[in-house]
């Protein structure tokens, strides 16, 4: 199902659609801070017409790029975010005007809250990323004029975009509570034990 809507994907026409103005303004977040962020690629899909990325360059990517992202916001809450990346186009050089394939990154994202332990969201949110609207060649395609080290910074820059979004699509999640305690938390250190959780539940 997953190669399908990949094929599909990397096939469609340029739509007008993008960032906008302003698309990377802080939003109104309440008392989000990060906490860690988690990505895992476990059996990633690769579409058709696509280069080659491997599961640490794409973890790499997208978790770079969501931490750069929602690190600067500075609430007394605490939030973990889990993604798991489930397919990915980094697009080869094709034919001008007729065929110009599409870059995409798709992944799934959870919410935890540190507080509760609980995932906020009750269903994962499906997150399709493109190379966005200030990125794409959209005669010749991204193919042919980016090498795929830019077209993932591209696409996870985006990806980390969208997560921003869905954030603050769910404001409830996020009401501040004047009689929670600040809690400390050292990312690095965080990052280094659910990663460290990870590898012992994998048996790696």
């Amino acid at each position: 199902m997953l190669m399908r809507r990949l094929a599909a994907l990397c096939l469609l026409p340029l739509c007008a659609c993008g960032a906008g103005p302003g698309a990377d303004d802080p939003r109104d977040l309440g008392d989000f801070r990060l906490g860690y962020a988690i990505v895992q690629a476990n059996d990633v899909e690769q579409g058709p017409f696509s280069r080659t990325a491997t599961a640490g360059e794409l973890t790499e990517a997208l978790g770079t790029a969501v931490e750069a992202r929602l690190a600067r916001y500075d609430g007394d809450g605490l939030y973990h975010v889990g993604i798991a990346i489930g397919g990915y186009v980094l697009a080869q050089p094709g034919v001008p005007v007729v065929y110009t394939p599409k870059s995409v990154l798709i992944f799934e994202v959870n919410l935890y809250d540190n507080a509760t332990r609980a995932r906020l969201n009750a269903e994962p949110e499906r997150i399709m990323a493109f190379e966005g609207i200030t990125n794409l060649a959209p005669v010749v395609g991204s193919g042919l004029v980016r090498s795929r080290e830019d077209q993932l910074a591209n696409l996870a820059a985006e990806g980390a975009r969208l997560v921003e979004a869905w954030l603050a699509r769910n404001p409830d999640w996020f009401a501040p509570d004047p009689e929670a305690a600040r809690v400390p938390f050292d990312r690095d250190d965080g990052r280094a034990r659910a990663q460290a959780a990870i590898a012992a539940g994998s048996g790696s």
